[in-house]
């Protein structure tokens, strides 16, 4: 039994620590206290953890606090995790203690008792090497948890936007193809004035660009970083250079241009950058389900739907109903969509929920933004190359719907006026004719005029006639 753990000791007591476990004492308690959720600390968080270590290994050592050699064993193990290496040693619950000293604490004592190994010692030999003393020394995890974040939310919108932009290419693929398509607009879900499938596939293309530009533009609040602010952000048990001097470090190990925040104690009290980027989120999400709610209606039928264009089959659509396809990647989007909502939610009253010097709520904020990030990606991922890249279009139906649709009498309204033509939609939908058709049987227009005003190609873009007047 002795073989199998090892004691450890902290002012708490003496507690049994698997022997082959890399992590420690503070780790084992925190599995005791928080067995929550299956979800354990985001991989961007240990990496980012990793990253902070390494850094403040080279800066302390560089300023005489740390013996070079140990500092190069700690850099040697956070390289080793950063490789991909005891990545199984990083077992906190998402939930737990606030501001996330467990989180922390787990980086210090598996990089510890890795270094140690490196050294030629024993796991747990603290006395050469310590988890606080020297893998986290100068810092605090009220100043390494928000600057873990911003480094592993950075480096997973990454991640993001190759797959947001693969999405939009796909949308402009399309609407190049069908720039010619003349279908009818709908405003209200009623039949509206003409428009051509390609614009409104440009749009969608559009929406997605400008979403990320907004993502883009928002997140470049978290290059401020309050790392060597310590436990309350006055800096206390760092070196006066530390806090720049680790800004320095991470920008040249993250190859982002990361920075010494102007105040650390408002880095550390407020988390609204974080909110910030996860509203960015939200809304990118909000438009995305906009598409993918765009995409279910424009394409449903077969025979009773819309039907102006076909998604390609990916699945069955029904255990009961033979030969039924649905519109499964879109739905897929729609429940991705609704759930970054929800995290953005729980993010910021998370924001909200800081208290004078630190806000202890970080983890959930951690875990939900890069959650966010990650299905977002993923969901833009499949969309393209599972549906929007086979999308095929109807352009007889589309140009069926253009021609029948009530909103031709738009045209016809400069030379009769609105509320003549208002009639003649009235008239036509009520006789069951085409507004062209009713036209042409009042006589409202000679035939010449009648092709030009109802032609439905040329309401799709601004009536050059009116620049004559």
């Amino acid at each position: 039994m002795a073989g199998k753990f090892r004691v450890e000791r902290d002012s708490l007591g003496e507690f049994k620590v698997p022997a082959k476990a890399y992590w420690g004492i503070n780790v084992g308690r925190a599995l005791e206290n928080f067995p929550i959720s299956r979800r354990k600390i985001h991989p961007k968080i240990v990496e980012a953890y990793c990253r902070i270590k390494k850094a403040a290994a080279k800066v302390n050592a560089d300023a005489g606090r740390m013996p070079k050699k140990k500092a190069a064993a700690i850099r040697k193990a956070a390289d080793e995790v950063l490789a991909g290496k005891l990545r199984d040693q990083f077992v906190i619950d998402v939930f737990q203690a606030g501001a996330g000293t467990s989180t922390n604490m787990n980086a210090n004592e598996v990089l510890c008792n890795r270094a140690l190994e490196l050294l030629g010692f024993k796991k747990a030999d603290y006395e050469q090497l310590h988890p606080n003393d020297h893998v986290n020394m100068g810092q605090s995890t009220n100043d390494t948890f928000p600057t873990a974040m911003r480094l592993g939310i950075r480096d997973s919108l990454e991640d993001f936007y190759p797959e947001a932009e693969r999405l939009a290419k796909s949308l402009y693929k399309i609407a190049k193809r069908y720039v010619k398509t003349v279908k009818t607009g709908r405003t209200h879900l009623q039949d509206a004035v003409p428009i051509t499938l390609g614009a409104e596939f440009k749009a969608y293309a559009a929406a997605i660009r400008a979403g990320v530009k907004h993502i883009k533009r928002t997140s470049a609040d978290l290059l401020d970083l309050g790392i060597g602010g310590s436990a309350a952000g006055t800096g206390m048990n760092t070196h006066p250079a530390y806090a720049k001097q680790m800004a320095t470090e991470l920008a040249k190990e993250t190859n982002q241009p990361f920075r010494k925040a102007k105040d650390l104690v408002h880095a550390m009290q407020s988390q609204a950058p974080i909110a910030g980027t996860s509203g960015a989120l939200r809304d990118f999400a909000v438009e995305l389900g906009r598409i993918a709610n765009d995409l279910r209606l424009l394409s449903s039928g077969p025979t009773s739907g819309l039907a102006e264009f076909k998604l390609p089959a990916v699945q069955a659509g029904s255990s009961i109903m033979p030969g039924k396809i649905n519109p499964s990647i879109p739905e897929m989007v729609n429940m991705v969509c609704y759930h970054v909502v929800g995290n953005d939610l729980t993010v910021s009253q998370a924001v909200g929920g800081g208290q004078m010097e630190l806000n202890v709520m970080m983890p959930i904020m951690a875990e939900n933004v890069l959650e966010s990030i990650e299905i977002l990606g993923s969901a833009c991922r499949q969309l393209s190359v599972r549906c929007v890249d086979g999308i095929v279009a109807d352009p007889d139906r589309c140009r069926d719907y253009a021609y029948r649709s009530m909103g031709l009498a738009t045209a016809l309204a400069p030379s009769i006026g609105y509320l003549a033509a208002a009639g003649v939609a009235k008239r036509a939908l009520a006789e069951g004719k085409t507004v062209e058709e009713l036209v042409r049987a009042e006589k409202m227009l000679s035939e010449k005029e009648l092709k030009k005003v109802l032609d439905p190609k040329r309401m799709t873009a601004p009536n050059p006639d009116l620049a004559k007047k």
